[in-house]
């Protein structure tokens, strides 16, 4: 598979259909600019080098705490590469915890019966703001024997929050968040 906007000659792996779903995800952010796209919010940190505060989260139901992509964020300069060290302690923190987040199932080919999926901050509907930052995806992998469909509305995933970095081809980093999905509502 050469890229997202490439005719696909053979199917993909999972592992491959995630990383083309961030690649394109990540150049129609950076080409469109598109920001948050149900209410205009202060930026995201991504180029001005400031995070946004977060919510703190809630333990809503026993043991799952309720969680916000501001939640997730980090100071982080645009084109800087990534590191470990630039996590706050209130995110390595939620590593390993059974949290739920709200966001939108980024589209793929496939439509019913997703059992590996990209949850994004936004739905890129909109053109303002600074554009997808590594913070606000998260790839959602489900449990075995679970599965959702895609939906155009936003969603909630309850799962176990883990710090894993998916690098692409190119030696970036595509993704530093990943979530072992029980539950999609």
């Amino acid at each position: 598979m050469k890229g997202a906007c490439c005719t696909i000659l053979k199917t993909p792996s999972p592992a491959e259909a995630v990383t083309g779903w961030l690649v394109g995800a990540c150049l129609v952010a950076a080409i469109t600019g598109c920001g948050p796209a149900e209410q205009p919010t202060p930026s995201t940190g991504f180029t001005t080098g400031t995070a946004r505060q977060p919510t703190g989260g809630r333990v809503t139901a026993p043991g799952i705490r309720d969680i916000s992509f501001d939640d997730i964020t980090f100071e982080m300069e645009q084109g800087a590469a990534f590191s470990r060290e630039l996590l706050p302690e209130r995110v390595t923190d939620l590593a390993g915890s059974h949290i739920r987040i709200r966001g939108y199932i980024l589209p793929s080919f496939q439509q019913s019966g997703l059992t590996q999926f990209v949850l994004v901050r936004d739905n890129m509907e909109c053109c303002f703001g600074p554009g997808a930052a590594l913070y606000d995806c998260i790839v959602v992998s489900m449990q075995p024997g679970r599965s959702t469909d895609f939906s155009v509305r936003p969603v909630a995933v309850t799962g176990v929050f883990r710090l894993k970095e998916l690098i692409g081809p190119d030696g970036k980093h595509l993704a530093i968040y990943a979530l072992d999905g029980e539950e999609v509502r």
